[in-house]
């Protein structure tokens, strides 16, 4: 019975989807049409704020939403188990990357300098 149940829900995905477009005209256009008549971009932005609170919140509710929703809750439980590097090993690795960038910069202008001259005394 939970399958019928799913099926039916996500079978309304597409018209989900619509209303979401349809808030996101009408916030495109609100913000336009009421930037012309001279209101306060303050209550402009409030009013896009809580038209994209909607269109989030119907956002959840599809299969994809859904899908996304959990892509982002297994992602912050995966940040956490990240051992982040202290700021010392921070400090020498952005070293080394800024010496071998360093290096590699002059080897590159040493040999476009070399070939650079053995092209003109080739040309002449």
């Amino acid at each position: 019975m939970n399958t019928k149940v799913e099926a039916q829900n996500y079978r309304l995905d597409p018209l989900k989807w619509i209303v979401i477009a349809i808030l996101i005209a009408v916030g495109v256009v609100g913000n336009w049409y009421f930037a012309s008549i001279g209101l306060s971009i303050f209550y402009r932005v409030v009013g896009l704020i809580v038209l994209a609170a909607i269109a989030i919140l119907i956002g959840i509710k599809t299969q994809k939403g859904q899908a996304i929703f959990a892509l982002l809750k297994s992602s912050r439980a995966e940040m956490r188990k990240v051992v982040w590097p202290s700021r010392q090993e921070t400090k020498q690795t952005t070293l080394i990357v800024v010496v071998v960038v360093l290096i590699t910069a002059l080897i590159l202008w040493g040999l476009d300098t070399l070939f650079g001259w053995l092209v003109s005394l080739i040309v002449g």
